[in-house]
């Protein structure tokens, strides 16, 4: 088996993929991070169309990952940490349809674990108000245009990055030092 047979996908929203993508390419386990569009009925959107707030499409990063280093499970607590998923169709002051938290599965073991970890994240008090995160079959991942992928790593001096991104990468280094890929360097 090689190891692209034994790795596997789960796609994730939670705000601007920009901020997600930073976090999960760090975490150990992780293969590779790409971020897209998923969750819409237009096919093949572009970062225009989903901005729109028309197609339904969320901003989202599909995160591949082998199963023996990193469950799925972990992954899930990390992407609920890291983003609030008790609002609406935004994350901090991005806000739109595009921005809203989502899981997007692949089969039925996918859904039942993010329907458990929701309810246990509802169950534990952590959060004042409910978790709104969608559970959805995914039916299709369309990849961003090329210059949004490894959008923080390529422009770390963007006010963007410098304002949002950074302050959410700096919590997730120190949350997660020790499952951070370049802990270990």
């Amino acid at each position: 088996m090689n190891q692209n047979e034994k790795l596997e996908t789960n796609v994730l929203g939670g705000g601007c993929f920009w901020c997600l993508e930073p976090l999960f390419a760090d975490l150990k386990g992780v293969e590779s991070v790409e971020v897209g569009y998923a969750g819409g009925k237009k096919e093949s959107p572009s970062y225009e169309d989903v901005c729109s707030g028309t197609t339904g499409h969320a901003e989202v990063v599909k995160v591949a990952f082998d199963p023996e280093e990193i469950s799925l499970q972990r992954i899930f607590e990390v992407f609920f940490s890291m983003h609030d998923p008790t609002t609406m169709n935004r994350q901090g002051a991005d806000i739109g349809s595009q921005y809203r938290s989502i899981i997007l599965y692949a089969n039925e073991a996918q859904k039942n674990l993010a329907d458990e970890v929701i309810r246990e994240l509802g169950q534990s008090g952590q959060y004042s108000k409910p978790i709104v995160t969608e559970v959805v079959p995914l039916q299709q991942f369309y990849p961003a245009e090329e210059y949004h992928q490894r959008y923080f790593e390529k422009n770390p001096w963007a006010g963007y990055c410098q304002i949002v991104i950074r302050p959410k990468v700096a919590k997730f280094q120190k949350k997660f030092a020790e499952e951070r890929k370049s802990a270990a360097s």
